[in-house]
């Protein structure tokens, strides 16, 4: 069975959280899809590929049209399950560009550098294409009357990243849908070239200047002190930054030896994740003229203090 909760309802506006059959240890118990019912009806992040889940989806609709499908990243643990939604219910897909768009000129460099020698892309979702692309600021279905969402940038776990504010008569309720970009449970993979954690950080702090009252995230449960976690995610990153440069300063280092050395007491199984993102601050700091590294750069580049 779905596991299905509501998580807001008020305003005349109610949202379900349904959670996906695909937990693990980058999943939590699994992608959190969102149903939202007013004068309109919104699915947020369809998921994997799963007929079961689909079905959990087009149930909570309850036999109501469904007016759009939004998406906030092109992962396919998010993605995958958008064409046989919108294949089921006629709806159009809004919401980020092509996996790979929008990558800022380093990491576009990055990326072509030796064919791909940087490596990365994990659960990058190939084949999706919105029916049309939201720019940021703009509004599903313009933003004056009824329930809508207006997309937010907010690169960093993906190039393309978007969260989505929930409005309604055009008056934002405070309610953001935060994708992979801010969960409760966890911090976010950022693994270049498509994660930028320089653009994952002014991603924080622009989310930071709302003053949300609740995040809806990709995965786990909601967040109910947005400006606290932010607070917590920003900390915990220049944290690991000091950290990163201090490891370094005992001489060059790829981002294994980094990570060894910064994070204590890592499950075997979840260093992968960690050595990209030790990487992604590695090459932040070479795009602050703290480090340097070798060019063309890969996964196993040794990075030096300036």
């Amino acid at each position: 069975m779905a596991s299905i909760d509501t998580v807001f309802d008020e305003d005349a506006v109610q949202v379900l959280r349904i959670t996906a059959p695909n937990p693990g240890p980058l999943t939590a118990e699994g992608t959190n899809s969102y149903v939202i019912l007013s004068d309109r009806t919104i699915i947020i992040d369809p998921g994997p590929k799963s007929a079961a889940h689909r079905a959990a989806l087009v149930g909570a609709l309850e036999g109501a049209r469904l007016d759009a499908i939004a998406v906030t990243h092109p992962h396919l643990d998010h993605s995958a399950g958008v064409r046989d939604l919108a294949a089921a219910t006629g709806a159009p897909v809004l919401g980020a560009a092509p996996h790979g768009s929008d990558l800022s000129p380093i990491m576009a460099k990055l990326a072509a550098d030796e064919a791909g020698a940087l490596g990365g892309g994990e659960g990058g979702d190939a084949a999706y294409r919105p029916d049309r692309r939201l720019f940021d600021g703009e509004a599903l279905f313009g933003g004056f009357e009824g329930i809508d969402l207006r997309a937010l940038s907010t690169p960093g776990h993906t190039s393309t990243h978007l969260s989505f504010a929930l409005e309604l008569d055009g008056q934002d309720l405070g309610v953001v849908f935060s994708g992979d970009h801010v969960m409760g449970w966890a911090t976010s993979l950022i693994s270049p070239p498509d994660g930028d954690m320089a653009a994952f950080m002014r991603s924080l702090a622009r989310l930071a200047l709302r003053q949300d009252e609740l995040f809806l995230p990709g995965h786990g449960p909601a967040i109910d002190a947005p400006a606290e976690r932010l607070a917590e995610l920003t900390a915990h990153r220049l944290g690991r930054r000091r950290a990163i440069e201090a490891a370094l300063e005992s001489g060059p280092k790829n981002a294994a030896e980094v990570r060894a050395k910064v994070y204590q007491d890592l499950p075997s199984h979840l260093a992968p994740a960690a050595d990209r993102n030790v990487l992604a601050h590695l090459i932040e700091l070479t795009e602050d003229g703290v480090a340097i590294f070798a060019d063309p750069v890969s996964a196993a580049a040794r990075f030096s203090l300036r």
